[in-house]
């Protein structure tokens, strides 16, 4: 396969039909978005729009962008960089009949150009990491009004002591991964306010991300039983999966949520 065949192959793996592409709750969701409403009482925007003026970076299939559209007035813009995902997210969005609070934009979040302080409330819920973690913090802090809340979610390691093996496969894929204490730092430190963080519970990346993942994965074995290279890319997710499995006490992801 070609680059271009194996980026296809990869979005036929994490393809629009999952409701999730990565870890996550509505509830989690919800919870996160409580401690933002908790910290500021509804309010009209600076340009007699809605409060908040929301935007949701990296938005997948926009299980998320409901969840604030079913309980926020202000507008949603949600961008990925996927077509098919957010029209998976418009189609959500009619059906649960808030299609008139989301507006979908195809753009790569690390190029994207945003006003300065456009909006009140950033989401990004397992998609920061793309821009990299400090550098999207700063971006989304030059896109925020004053004021404005971040709810961000970043893998961390949640205690030391993980095994040589399971550190080795993490930061093989993410090398930057740091503790929770070290990213409390690391938003403060580009000018945030954190306000509370919460470990996302084991079942947001079980039932909610991986089991529906691996569904897909075993109908894509079947399908492309004789493809060496695309059964190579299936395995590196499952060992994902695996690994999690059995090393889900050392790492995760961590909500933060925090105002500029």
């Amino acid at each position: 396969m070609n680059e271009n065949e194996r980026m296809q192959f990869f979005y036929e793996m994490f393809n629009s039909s999952l409701l999730r592409l990565g870890p996550g709750t509505d509830a989690c969701t919800l919870r996160a978005l409580n401690i933002v409403l908790a910290a500021s009482p509804r309010r009209a925007a600076p340009t007699g729009q809605t409060w908040p003026r929301i935007l949701d970076v990296g938005c997948g299939t926009g299980a998320q962008s409901l969840v604030l559209a079913r309980h926020l007035d202000g507008p949603i813009l949600a961008i990925d960089n996927q077509q098919p995902y957010l029209d998976a997210l418009q189609r959500r969005a009619a059906a649960a009949g808030v299609q008139g609070k989301i507006v979908t934009r195809l753009a790569d979040m690390r190029t994207v150009e945003l006003d300065s302080g456009a909006f009140d409330l950033i989401w990004s819920e397992g998609a920061l990491y793309c821009m990299g973690f400090r550098e999207g913090l700063a971006k989304c802090r030059a896109w925020l009004a004053e004021g404005g809340f971040l709810a961000v979610t970043e893998l961390c390691w949640l205690q030391p002591g993980a095994p040589p093996e399971c550190r080795r496969f993490i930061e093989g894929e993410y090398p930057v991964i740091a503790d929770i204490d070290a990213n409390v730092r690391a938003m403060q430190a580009c000018g945030y306010t954190v306000l509370d963080h919460f470990v996302l519970p084991e079942s947001a990346w079980t039932d909610e991300f991986y089991n529906p993942l691996e569904a897909c994965l075993q109908m894509l074995r079947a399908r492309h039983a004789g493809d060496a290279e695309r059964l190579d890319m299936i395995a590196g997710i499952q060992a994902e999966i695996d690994n999690y499995r059995q090393y889900s006490a050392y790492y995760g992801y961590v909500f933060c949520v925090m105002r500029r």
